[in-house]
């Protein structure tokens, strides 16, 4: 890997494995607190995934097309990907070893259970987010394909604005996430920062595109005080064109390196995330099914599929 200057050693230090030309895993606070405390994330709770088994890997660690302000990953990013696709079975097998290292050191604690332990060891599913924006991997079709091949569950979390790519999956991933961070251009080009011309438009194509695509889906609020939190009946039109399975409304988190681009007051509680899905759940006819208190998420849905994984 060959990153821009200065950010190899930033995310390293960050905990960041970097496999490959441009790939990183990452043990998330859930993956700890799962195997050293019993606690599942939300992911858990509402779809059924096992927290200690979850690979959080990226193909595209360092390359985005916006510099959202509330992103808790390191703003050293590139415009495009390399254009390098890599052998996927290859690829998955460094990113598999990466997680055993990422978990090597739970095995002498004696919090951790033995067995739950050896399990971490081999990871069920891929939640490919992580950082960087994982359609602008040119390989993205047959990194899913080879989780598919091995039984792993894939969630590809994206911020929509490459709707050409999400046409083109082959498998789809078993969750799509689309992330939905502004109501309207205005705030979309404030907040999210895109590092182009026309992102707004592509995102709303992917807004149209998303009924077609037959797999379990999820629009996801990012929902940051002060910026984009309210505007119910905007928000109620665009998901009204998706037709998401789900609606996920979660609080931004004061972590990482948004510290250094946003204030703690920028933090909903979950009394205002309760707030907005109140609101929002009314205007599209959704229902709340379900909320994770310590990650400030409200989960919404319209009852078209189930929550549990499909293995």
């Amino acid at each position: 890997m060959n990153p821009q200057s200065g950010s190899k050693a930033i995310l390293e230090w960050q905990g960041y494995k970097l496999v490959g030309a441009s790939a990183g895993a990452k043990g998330c606070h859930w993956l700890r607190e799962r195997l050293l405390t019993g606690k599942g994330c939300y992911k858990s709770q509402f779809y059924g995934i096992q927290s200690h088994r979850c690979l959080q890997m990226t193909p595209a660690v360092n390359i985005c097309n916006c510099q959202c302000l509330f992103c808790w990953r390191f703003h050293g990013m590139r415009d495009y990907p390399t254009g390098k696709q890599e052998d996927p079975a290859e690829l998955m097998d460094k990113l598999i070893e990466a997680q055993k290292e990422i978990v090597s050191g739970f095995g002498g604690d004696k919090r951790c259970d033995r067995a739950m332990w050896q399990e971490a060891r081999e990871p069920k599913h891929v939640a490919i987010s992580l950082s960087g924006e994982p359609t602008l991997y040119p390989g993205l079709s047959a990194l899913i394909a080879e989780c598919s091949k091995r039984g792993m569950t894939t969630f590809l979390v994206t911020n929509g604005t490459n709707p050409k790519a999400l046409e083109s999956l082959d498998p789809l991933p078993t969750q799509l996430y689309v992330t939905m961070a502004a109501p309207n251009r205005e705030v979309f080009e404030r907040l999210c920062l895109p590092r182009g011309q026309g992102l707004w438009d592509r995102f709303n194509e992917t807004i149209a595109l998303l009924p077609s695509l037959d797999t379990r889906k999820v629009i996801r609020h990012t929902l940051v005080k002060g910026w984009n939190l309210g505007w119910e009946g905007e928000y109620a039109k665009m998901i009204a064109k998706a037709e998401p399975d789900f609606v996920e409304a979660k609080a931004y988190m004061f972590v990482g390196d948004s510290r250094n681009r946003m204030t703690i007051d920028n933090m909903p509680s979950i009394e205002e995330v309760r707030t907005f899905s109140d609101r929002l759940a009314n205007e599209i006819s959704y229902s709340i099914e379900d909320e994770h208190k310590d990650s400030r998420v409200v989960l919404m849905s319209k009852g078209t599929r189930k929550r549990e994984l499909c293995q």
